[in-house]
């Protein structure tokens, strides 16, 4: 089998099997197992394969077409222009958490070694992002013993100044002094526990602790805002990622408790995706 017959190969039955990127894909499969980037295809693109080069290349195909996340296969994944280490056990990055990344460093814009606390930090992109892209100082908390061992390598990785805690989010808050924080976001687990056994199948192989968001899928907006609000300074920000149709309900809890200039960004799919709002006491 030469190079191009395995890319040939492996494309056609992602195709077939109803994947939407099946030449992207295809790549990235054949790049994990034999290291071929799309130049050495055109250029090199009738060498033979090894019989376990051929081998590795449909044991990763194999893997894809059972709908195990790409991220996992190929062991890493890109995110505000950094690469994350991600395998079973930790979210995969996505591109619309840089929607609340974005909102962060907008309020960053200034302020350099502000002091970021980053909640249910799963792979540490968005604690990375504020360190590198925001000059921040960031505490990441992470929960899951699985994630974090993610979080640590990719803070390792990214050579950030990010300060991994392994801890609750729910009963860690005492650790931090009350207004000390000049930015609090978390990408909190917010899918309904009744629509979870709905969830693609990829998004399935994902872990249920970073996504179950409890019952109503507020448990970790209601906690975190009850919280940790009073660790922020006066004008502090506290930001988060929201699943679809919940920017209402999290912007009215902002509020309640405090906070103002409440700002809400849509993803590219004209989603509203992030929130963002500054605290001030009376």
């Amino acid at each position: 089998m030469t190079l191009r017959e395995a890319y040939n190969g492996c494309r056609a039955r992602l195709a077939e099997n109803g994947f939407e990127s099946p030449e992207y894909e295809a790549m990235a499969l054949v790049d994990k197992a034999v290291g071929c980037d799309r130049i050495k295809l055109i250029s090199h693109g009738g060498d033979e394969l090894s019989e376990s080069e051929a081998g590795l290349v449909e044991e990763l195909l194999q893997r894809r077409l059972s709908h195990i996340p790409l991220q996992y296969i190929t062991g890493s994944w890109s995110f505000c222009g950094f690469e994350f280490l991600v395998g079973e056990g930790v979210l995969i990055p996505r591109d619309d958490t840089e929607v609340v990344v974005g909102l962060c460093l907008d309020y960053l814009k200034g302020k350099p070694n502000a002091r970021a606390v980053d909640l249910c930090a799963g792979s540490g992109a968005i604690s990375v992002a504020l360190s590198k892209l925001g000059n921040a100082d960031v505490t990441a908390v992470e929960l899951s013993e699985e994630a974090f061992k993610f979080l640590v390598k990719n803070i390792k990785l990214n050579e950030a100044q990010v300060t991994p805690l392994n801890d609750d989010i729910f009963t860690c808050h005492p650790q931090f002094a009350d207004r000390s924080l000049d930015i609090i976001v978390s990408n909190p687990p917010y899918i309904k526990r009744d629509e979870l056994a709905t969830l693609q199948k990829e998004v399935r192989f994902e872990p249920r602790i970073a996504l179950d968001g409890g019952e109503s899928g507020y448990d970790f907006y209601e906690a975190i805002i009850a919280d940790w609000s009073k660790k922020l300074k006066q004008g502090g920000a506290l930001a988060f990622e929201l699943g679809e149709g919940q920017a209402q309900r999290v912007a009215g809890l902002m509020r309640q408790k405090g906070f103002s200039d409440i700002r809400v960004e849509n993803d590219l799919g004209g989603i509203q995706r992030a929130i963002i709002g500054t605290m001030l006491y009376k």
